[in-house]
């Protein structure tokens, strides 16, 4: 099994902004990318969120955690996109990073 792809995107929001922030974040992703994205799943507990993203034919399973400072992204590669895990991890920093500082 293939390593996970961490992430963490550091905010100075509290937890609850954050949280708050991000919650319908992944939909807007799919707007944003709708022509790359075919399917995304979210479901929230607490402050933490599991998500499953159909693209390019592959799906990925991941969650993120909402802490006080940071928000921490955890997410399976399938094989083939592994090969791709530095592109995607810029990608989801900077993804991140707009979801948070959007009000």
């Amino acid at each position: 099994m293939a390593k996970p792809l961490v992430v963490s995107i550091p905010h100075n929001l509290g937890q609850a902004e954050a949280q708050r922030r991000l919650q319908g974040g992944m939909t807007s992703l799919k707007s944003q990318f709708g022509d790359k994205v075919a399917s995304i799943n979210e479901s929230w507990n607490a402050n933490r969120m599991d998500f499953r993203v159909g693209a390019m034919g592959q799906n990925v399973n991941g969650h993120l955690e909402v802490m006080q400072d940071q928000v921490r992204v955890e997410l399976q590669l399938p094989w083939i996109l592994a090969m791709v895990a530095e592109k995607a991890k810029t990608f989801i920093q900077k993804q991140g990073t707009l979801l948070l500082e959007k009000k």
